[in-house]
């Protein structure tokens, strides 16, 4: 069966005052025109854009990114600008509003497949060899085992495709072998993995993970084949809270023989800016590289509102799955040649404007300014109206050097629902060194795309002190920001190492809860933040988390029975400092 439709396709572009040389960097979370709630019953504090589980799959050398709810999906050459290609993937016979929820994709023999998550047997499996097109074509009807959250690896060197789901508080992650002309299980279905809450810390129920009562969901799988292993990547402990992480097991075979890979969780981000990094994919860019790409938890208007992050990742010399979300929502560089992930790609530009002071045209209610300024994705500032004049200015203390600047629009009164289309957002940003002379800096009053996390890395890098926001268009609702971000070097001093850095653990030998810590450390009045590093070896220091303005953390993503490495630095507007040595602790 074929179906084919004529969609539109969208391209983002940057329109501004002065000439822009191509971007290298992006800005986490990823800036692609989210699609709204599909039901007002889901819209419980206001209509707001929302998706999750993403996927990424280098076809012919371009990315394809699917994700739930967007009727539609995006594809890029750079992983910088995004076509958005209109489609439903769903038949007139469902009855649903959950258009390609979860999806899975994967190439086998020089096509693209796609499915959505399904329950009923009844999603087709698609297949096109022309996806920057709407040139779709149904491979098979049906799924006949079902699968709700499917993940599929076609393992070319033996001609052979595995089928791993599962979406469950009670039962596994499943997995079956797939023939590769049926495209259909004959039937041999085995359980993989199941979570382990009482020994891993970072898979317990709840915001802390200290939730008691509740059995944690395991979701999300997705299988990479590396060094003829197969690395099962699974989410949990569940999509609305800032832990959300994906763990995984390796195995030298498909469908058996899983051990839990002992740096877990390998993809985890649960403070800064944009928290989260679980339900995700792993892929290869261009250049060999591998990257990590997740749902980032936002959950303001509803505990299922989210977006995408996208996260430098790789394997080690010993084989050690790993992603780098260190100063994962500052500028990261694009993939451009083959680089290093272990060190990151972090660009090296600092938050200029971190709870400085700010002025607005006006605020709605409780919604205010210095919200869009608190590095929180949650909270936001909102102008009473969405009319063009309405302002937003902040001041970086000193004459800095800005590179780069993101806007993030918060969904105040915004009055859409599911995909719309031909939305826009337009402004202006000026710059000034004194907040009375100004000069124009970045021009978006003719854009014509819809921009709800914009990201603007400038070619050349402009100096000043003061930068105002001035609203043009909206495409709906108030004119709000849930963070207006500015990036580059200050001109003071970057703060001196971290002093009295410490890690209190129950101790092994008597009765404690192992699972968690608390971490402290002498507060250093130069620094904005600190990044805590940790992991199970010394040299393998992985795992991060952002605390800004505290001098405590309480870490709850600890595996009971292992020995941790720990290691922090500070940061400013000027730089980062200097890491403490790496403790143990037992």
């Amino acid at each position: 069966m074929f179906l084919k439709q004529t969609m539109a396709a969208v391209t983002f572009f940057m329109v501004t005052a002065v000439s822009f040389a191509q971007q290298q960097t992006y800005c986490n979370p990823v800036n692609v025109d989210y699609g709204y709630t599909p039901i007002p019953n889901f819209a419980t504090q206001g209509k707001h854009r929302a998706t999750a589980d993403p996927v990424i799959v280098n076809y012919h050398n371009k990315y394809f990114l699917f994700s739930t709810n967007q009727w539609g999906y995006w594809w890029s050459d750079d992983m910088l600008n995004w076509n958005f290609i209109e489609r439903k993937f769903l038949l007139p016979r469902h009855k649903v509003w959950d258009e390609l929820c979860a999806p899975a994709a994967f190439v086998m023999k020089d096509e693209l497949y796609l499915i959505g998550s399904t329950h009923d047997k009844s999603f087709p499996i698609w297949k096109s060899s022309n996806p920057t097109e709407d040139d779709w074509e149904i491979a098979v009807d049906s799924l006949k085992v079902g699968a709700w959250d499917p993940g599929f690896v076609y393992d070319e060197d033996k001609d052979k495709l595995y089928l791993y789901w599962g979406s469950s508080n009670e039962f596994p992650i499943l997995g079956t072998e797939i023939d590769t002309e049926t495209l259909q299980s004959d039937g041999y279905v085995k359980p993989i993995m199941s979570l382990h809450p009482e020994d891993h810390g970072w898979e317990r129920f709840g915001e802390y993970n200290d939730n008691t009562f509740m059995q944690p969901f395991m979701e999300g799988a997705w299988v990479t084949k590396y060094h003829d292993k197969y690395y099962l990547q699974y989410g949990a402990p569940a999509t609305e809270f800032s832990g959300y992480a994906d763990g995984v097991y390796v195995s030298d075979n498909p469908l058996s023989g899983f051990a839990y890979q002992k740096h877990n969780p390998f993809a985890y981000k649960p403070s800064g800016f944009a928290k989260g990094a679980g339900h995700g994919a792993t892929f290869q860019d261009n250049n060999g590289n591998w990257w990590h790409v997740s749902t980032v938890v936002l959950g303001q208007k509803n505990n299922f509102e989210r977006r995408i992050g996208i996260w430098p990742a790789g394997f080690d010399k010993d084989d050690v799955m790993y992603c780098n979300t260190a100063y994962g929502d500052y500028p990261t560089y694009l993939p451009a040649k083959e680089t290093d992930h272990v060190n990151g790609t972090f660009a090296g530009w600092m938050m200029l404007n971190y709870n400085k002071p700010v002025m607005a045209s006006s605020t709605l209610g409780g919604y205010q300014p210095n919200f869009a300024v608190n590095e929180d994705l949650e909270s936001y500032w909102s102008a009473k109206t969405g009319e063009k004049g309405e302002w937003f200015q902040t001041d970086l203390g000193e004459v800095s050097t800005i590179n780069a600047i993101q806007l993030n629009y918060a969904d105040q009164d915004a009055e859409f629902l599911g995909k719309s289309m031909g939305v826009y957002h337009q402004y202006k940003i000026y710059i000034s060194d004194n907040g009375k002379k100004w000069k124009l800096l970045v021009d978006k009053s003719k854009n014509k795309t819809d921009v709800p996390h914009d990201y603007i890395e400038l070619d050349k890098p402009a100096k000043g002190r003061y930068l105002k926001l001035e609203n043009v268009h909206m495409p709906t609702g108030k004119f709000a920001l849930s963070g207006f971000r500015v990036f580059g070097k200050g001109n003071g001093v970057k703060p001196n190492a971290v002093e009295n850095f410490m890690v209190l653990r129950a101790d092994p030998k008597k009765y404690g809860e192992r699972r968690s810590s608390w971490i402290r450390w002498k507060q250093n009045d130069l620094a904005d933040g600190y990044v805590i590093y940790f992991g199970k070896d010394p040299d393998k220091l992985y795992g991060s988390i952002m605390v800004y303005g505290k001098n405590e953390y309480f870490f709850t993503g600890m595996d009971r029975t292992d020995t941790y490495y720990f290691q922090i630095e500070a940061f400013n507007n000027n730089g980062i400092s200097e890491r403490t040595k790496v403790i143990e602790v037992q």
